[in-house]
């Protein structure tokens, strides 16, 4: 082994490490489960931010512990979490209050402000501020700023800051929502400026892969991790999630298909949404990631028992195309690929039986996911060879042919994507790897391809075009 990188997942409920050698073989692993963020019907979801790098710490100490003297060659690590997850700190890098995280919906007032103060700047760069976005989180915390504050940090920059020991500069995927005009290279001045958040509280932004520091002998000592060794900028979860999937060159596209449905890919110039449903991180190598996440996908399935599943996959492959089209959104609003803030479940006609709603359900999702890459290839960021996909979802086989036939193209399954995987690569590209392209060709594993039931095709797409007509009726899509 020589020259292992380190990718750190900080999700919702846990954190997981993983140590890749450069063919991008897992060495060492290791997870630790974070406590479930207090959410409450007003629209607060907060986290205890001072768990987070105990969990990391103690990722990385078992990790380098079962490496033994293999944990030398650590060369590399980067960190990835959600978006928009941000937390008040001291000039010690400790959390002064829970963490506001990615769901916090709390700052509808600061929300109305910066979409007013830089209508134009989120015309250009095509992200819509919302009481979701970390830009309203950071306006809201600015008026209830804690004795001490010294920075607001994201959840990477503040990980990053315990191994190497001070503060470190925030990647622009992070930042993305959080106010960074990803074009014009800034943050967004006349809009944190409406919002009265002091310019003391914004880091540095860089673009993923930049060098933060070395661990330093502190870090080291807590974790095992050699001194020395560099953290680089990540991105996102989403965004990382991509990447571990392989797709990320031009007209590559990848659909994670867990509880909600993120499709994203890679285009060379920046994709406008008039309608504001897609959005664009900037790539590491100067590309743009366009795409979104809906709030449609596994959750779908959410009230059937998981025993059930496998049995129900074999009976809906044994049926064929579903009798009726079903919408199958739980709870109301959805976000792409198409805005509707009242979006509510349909089912057109009577399902024959249990069997036939189930299969309607999973054609439903597909129809967002077609929906989606044609929404994004009319915008001009066509996707081009096999649809990527990972997430609890793609492990059905039968979702995915399904999802293949709807298509019309094939699936490929990628085994082994993860976040972790994505940091890995961030943390390998430009070092280990002279750029993205050649270390996920190198270190990504091979998928699967899933072909389309020819048979099929011709009836799904005439569902398909009754799906287009009823959202078209509703008002949710344009009519033309």
């Amino acid at each position: 082994m020589t020259e292992l990188v380190v990718g750190v997942d900080v999700a919702t409920a846990n954190v997981r490490v993983q140590v890749h050698d450069p063919a991008g073989a897992v060495v060492a692993s290791a997870s630790r489960p974070l406590p479930q963020p207090v959410r409450s019907p007003s629209g607060r979801s907060e986290q205890d931010a001072t768990t987070w790098w105990p969990a990391v710490r103690d990722c990385l100490a078992e990790c380098t512990t079962a490496l033994g003297a293999h944990r030398t060659e650590i060369r590399l690590l980067s960190i990835s979490a959600t978006s928009g997850t941000v937390v008040p700190v001291d000039g010690d890098g400790h959390p002064l209050t829970a963490a506001l995280m990615y769901d916090d919906r709390r700052a509808e007032a600061e929300a109305r402000i910066a979409a007013e103060a830089g209508a134009d700047r989120w015309r250009r760069t095509g992200i819509t501020p919302s009481a979701g976005s970390g830009l309203a989180r950071i306006g809201w915390l600015a008026r209830h700023l804690p004795d001490g504050t010294a920075l607001v940090c994201h959840t990477p920059d503040l990980i990053a800051w315990k191994l190497v020991g001070h503060p470190v500069a925030t990647d622009s995927s992070h930042a993305l929502k959080s106010g960074y005009d990803a074009v014009a290279g800034e943050w967004a001045i006349e809009v944190f400026e409406a919002l009265s958040v002091p310019d003391l509280l914004l880091p540095e932004v860089v673009r993923p892969t930049t060098v933060l520091g070395a661990v330093d002998a502190r870090g080291a000592a807590q974790t095992g991790l050699p001194a020395g060794c560099e953290v680089r900028a990540g991105m996102t979860d989403g965004c990382a999630g991509q990447l571990a999937c392989g797709a990320v060159d031009v007209g590559q596209f990848v659909t994670v298909l867990g509880t909600t449905l993120v499709l994203k890919g890679v285009a060379e110039e920046l994709v406008h949404d008039p309608a504001g449903a897609v959005y664009s991180h900037l790539h590491p190598d100067g590309m743009w990631l366009p795409g979104g996440a809906a709030n449609i996908g596994g959750s779908a399935l959410s009230d059937v028992d998981t025993a059930e599943l496998p049995g129900l996959d074999t009976a809906a492959t044994e049926r064929g195309p579903a009798s009726v089209v079903n919408y199958p959104l739980r709870g109301e609003g959805e976000r792409f690929p198409f805005l509707a803030a009242h979006a509510t479940r349909f089912v057109l006609g009577a399902p024959e039986d249990r069997i036939d709603e189930y299969r309607s359900r999973l054609e439903g999702v597909a129809f967002c996911e077609r929906l989606a890459l044609e929404r994004l290839a009319q915008l001009g960021a066509p996707s081009e060879g096999a649809v990527r996909t990972a997430g609890g979802g793609a492990r059905s086989i039968a979702w995915c042919r399904i999802r293949a036939s709807v298509l019309d193209a094939p699936v490929l399954r990628v085994r082994g994507a993860g976040t972790a995987l994505g940091a890995a690569l961030l943390a390998a590209s430009g070092s280990v790897y002279p750029d993205l392209s050649t270390a996920a060709a190198a270190m990504v594993p091979g998928g699967e391809l899933v072909e389309p039931v020819p048979a099929e095709v011709s009836q799904l797409d005439d569902s398909y075009r009754r799906f287009l007509d009823e959202l078209r009726t509703r008002g949710w899509i344009s009519a033309t």
